[in-house]
């Protein structure tokens, strides 16, 4: 019996993990973030995978069977690599979901007019991995992206409420809507951006349904373990949290309680422990 491990390359992970809990409260829960080599969105395809793999072995070494990407661009970038290549090697019994896949599996059920927008990172937004899955489910369905490289700033310095955020908020929403009049359905695809809901939703104008990504992996979560019987028998439920960075403990403490909504304790993972 082991915990759920939840990845993300920094702090963004925090809200999907804040809305798995609120979902499944019953199980054992790992967050491990990468904030000392966070942002993995410029990096390169082989660094993300290589980073990637290594905390989710150690996630794998601390007790987790199952390990959610809760992060876009290892998602985007690393993800399909780890399953099919990776873990039949080093942990066949073992599993790894990201948080792309639940969103585009919900999006052409939203839309009404088949055109949806998608706001990411660079990394994310040059990987295709949107419009690519949404098109495997939904072939019908337009798709149109943009990167809003100034967000994850805003929201990681805590401006994202100060008045200063409504330029970066206005044109960026108004650049992914001038690519088409029909969007009716604007995907937020970084982990960062629920944090600045309340500013999205006052630029866009009615009739636009935004998707944030947390409710739509918890309910993918549960509905996944109800598939799996044989992998949720594996988890233990004993209502608990433990915060693991590759970085400075009480800079996460932080940041985590902007993301997590309220302070907790972490921990400093110690990499040779788990080799």
């Amino acid at each position: 019996m082991g915990p759920i491990g939840v990845f993300d390359s920094g702090y963004g992970g925090l809200t999907v993990l804040k809305e798995i809990i609120a979902e499944l409260p019953q199980y054992e829960y790992i967050y491990l973030g990468d904030n000392a080599r966070a942002p993995y969105g410029n990096r390169g395809f082989d660094t993300i995978h290589a980073y990637t793999l290594e905390c989710v072995q150690k996630l794998f070494d601390m007790g987790c069977p199952l390990v959610i990407l809760a992060c876009n661009t290892a998602s985007a970038k690393a993800l399909r690599t780890i399953q099919q290549h990776d873990l039949p090697k080093i942990a066949p019994d073992k599993r790894v979901l990201g948080v792309i896949r639940p969103t585009t599996e919900m999006v052409g059920t939203i839309t009404q007019t088949g055109e949806v927008a998608i706001l990411a990172t660079n990394g994310t937004v040059a990987s295709e991995s949107y419009p690519i899955e949404i098109k495997k489910f939904f072939p019908h369905v337009q798709t149109y992206q943009l990167a809003c490289p100034m967000w994850v700033p805003l929201v990681e310095n805590n401006e994202h409420e100060n008045a200063g955020a409504d330029f970066f908020v206005k044109e960026y929403i108004d650049k992914i809507l001038s690519q088409s009049p029909g969007i009716d359905t604007l995907v937020l695809g970084c982990t960062h951006y629920p944090l600045l809901m309340k500013k999205i939703k006052q630029y866009l104008p009615g009739g636009i349904t935004v998707l944030s990504q947390g409710k739509l992996v918890a309910h993918s979560l549960k509905d996944y373990l109800k598939r799996h019987p044989e992998m949720e028998s594996r988890l233990s439920q004993n209502d608990s949290r433990r915060f693991f960075t590759t970085d400075d403990t009480a800079i996460f403490d932080r940041m985590a309680e902007i993301f997590f909504g309220k302070a907790v304790p972490s921990e400093k993972i110690d990499w040779k422990q788990h080799e």
